[in-house]
């Protein structure tokens, strides 16, 4: 068997472990065997700060020995409330440290959406970046939150690049501590020994899934190692190598892809903040990055550069790109300017990331009837099969619905045993997206089930924006759907209408739901009518809304 065929496989050697085959019980084993192996190479980079395997251990045993000072333990909740920072890594090894769970939290989400996810967690803790101490205090007043301890992204670098933080001024911390100060405090110390397992649950990562509002999916230790072991050797990341971190760290794709991987393998992880084109070129020929993953979206924004030229990505050896199956002709584009070639991946929060991908070296086949790229093979121990109406598989190249099951695949959601069962029947995720799977193994998704829309990766449910618009006194109904979207993959649009004799403008309602959603979630358009259509029983038919070429009206009707 070639190396190659080891990679694809997943039989190849793995260093993870103290034996090159041994296999690490936890996160943690595997992240101590990285650090013995070499505890003085750079683990974590930043702008011009660098800090060694030994260095990040070292804070994240002091953080975790704060951490449980404050009463956090075993199976508590924490959330990371963070960008795309070193101390984002140095929290998550903490927290793994003491047997406790990292809850994902995006930064753009305020209000109702951040207290709704904490709220359904119970979490214990939240780190946040100083500048939103404020405001998080009071979304979480009268929460399960007993503290809120925050950091800085000036830390860890000298550089202060003003495109990256608009001001060296530092605000006060939280009332719990800033989180370099407890580094220092709790510095020489060490939490209390856990014994994990690979069923403890190292990230709690929501989802808007396949159905629903969000759900918490129950990422173990054991879905996360499957993703590392197999992943690493499929895209061909090894020792020496460079990732940079381009998606963010609070979506699953960044958090295990991008950062997890990283820091198991003998490999530097290159931070640089929230995504900024310019930035994210500019370390890619600084560091020399050979490995990333991060959507379509990203980059677009890089190929808009004018600036941006193949020597930024000389030494790069796989490009990814995740959330979001890649159009040919992006793809060739990127090919023809840059001399890289971009590979389609494929997971979901509820597959701890990704289980489909192209090998590195070759190039993904366009599905002929739907023009639709391959988003790639199944990894090793992933099965994948298109199943019918009635869950049975269909034949090779017959649409129906995507279903995977392996070691990936996460045991449930968070608190929610009747979603869990419809699912994930049997183990087995259904994905609601429908595919075709060749005969060769290459998987194409030409269509989906769900109303679920896809803006750069990031879900959006429609019912959630929709609710938003509500909230605003002059509309009467609102629905939300999907556009396909060149730079975006898809764009939320609104169609909307509005209460007798009250007035709006697309741009009042559009600040209005700016004010309530991520900025990710907000209408890029909205076209006013007199009436939505609806079925007999009065129910908002989305799909022919959604089928509609978006030509109508943006201003509202005239009386």
């Amino acid at each position: 068997m070639t190396v190659d065929e080891e990679r694809r496989r997943g039989t190849g050697p793995h260093r993870f472990g103290t034996g090159r085959d041994a296999a690490p019980g936890s996160l943690v084993a595997a992240w101590k065997a990285r650090v013995a192996r070499d505890p003085e190479g750079t683990a974590l980079r930043y702008f011009d700060g660098a800090l060694s395997a030994r260095e990040v251990d070292a804070a994240s045993d002091a953080l975790a020995a704060a951490f449980e000072a404050r009463g956090t333990g075993r199976g508590d909740r924490v959330g990371v409330y963070l960008q795309n920072v070193p101390q984002y890594a140095l929290v998550l090894l903490a927290l793994w440290k003491l047997g406790a769970t990292a809850l994902g939290l995006n930064p753009m989400y305020r209000g109702r959406e951040l207290r709704r996810i904490v709220d359904d967690a119970g979490a214990v803790g939240v780190v946040c970046a100083d500048e939103d101490v404020h405001e998080t205090l009071g979304t979480l007043a009268g929460s399960t939150v007993r503290w809120l301890i925050s950091t800085s992204a000036l830390d860890h670098q000298r550089r202060n690049d003003p495109r990256v933080f608009a001001t060296t001024e530092r605000p006060a911390p939280a009332p719990d501590g800033d989180l370099a100060a407890l580094i220092g405090e709790f510095g020489g110390r060490s939490p209390s020994p856990v014994p994990l397992t690979r069923d403890d649950v190292a990230f709690l990562t929501y989802t808007s899934g396949t159905t629903g509002p969000p759900k918490g999916a129950m990422n173990t230790h054991g879905n996360v190692l499957s993703v590392v072991e197999t992943c690493a050797p499929w895209m061909g990341v090894g020792d020496g190598d460079v990732v940079f971190a381009m998606a963010p760290l609070f979506h699953i794709t960044g958090a295990v892809v991008n950062a997890t991987i990283s820091l198991l393998t003998d490999t530097t992880l290159v931070l640089a903040g929230r995504f900024h084109p310019e930035v994210a070129l500019e370390a890619f020929a600084e560091h020399r990055v050979t490995y990333t993953i991060g959507s379509i979206t990203a980059y677009n924004a890089l190929y808009e550069l004018p600036q941006a030229g193949p020597e930024h990505f000389a030494s790069a050896k796989a490009l990814y790109s995740g959330g979001a199956p890649i159009p040919p002709a992006t793809v060739e584009r990127f090919r023809e300017r840059f001399g890289v070639y971009l590979h389609n991946g494929y997971g979901m929060t509820e597959t701890t990331s990704a289980v489909i991908a192209v090998p590195p070296g070759e190039r993904a086949p366009v599905h002929l009837p739907s023009g639709t790229l391959s988003i790639g093979k199944p990894l090793p121990h992933v099965t994948a099969r298109v199943i019918g109406l009635h869950g049975g598989p269909v034949p090779s190249g017959e649409q129906g619905e995507l279903e995977l099951s392996g070691p990936q695949v996460v045991p449930g959601y968070w608190d929610k045993p009747e979603a869990t069962r419809r699912t994930m029947p049997e183990g087995r995720l259904r994905t609601g997206d429908v595919a075709v799977i060749d005969e060769e193994g290459w998987v194409y998704l030409v269509d989906r089930l769900k109303d679920q829309i896809n803006v750069s990766g990031y879900k959006v449910w429609p019912r959630e924006v929709e609710d938003a618009l509500y909230e605003h006194p002059s509309v009467l109904e609102a629905a939300v759907v999907g556009r396909p979207d060149a730079y975006r993959g898809e764009t939320v649009v609104a169609y909307v209408s509005l209460k007798a004799g009250l007035s709006a403008t697309a741009e009042e309602l559009i600040a209005f739901s700016r004010e309530r959603l991520a900025a990710y979630k907000c209408p890029r358009s909205i076209h006013f009518l007199t009436d939505l259509p609806k079925t007999q029983s009065g129910k908002i038919r989305r799909a022919e809304l959604r089928d509609a070429d978006g030509t109508g009206p943006v201003s509202p009707p005239k009386d």
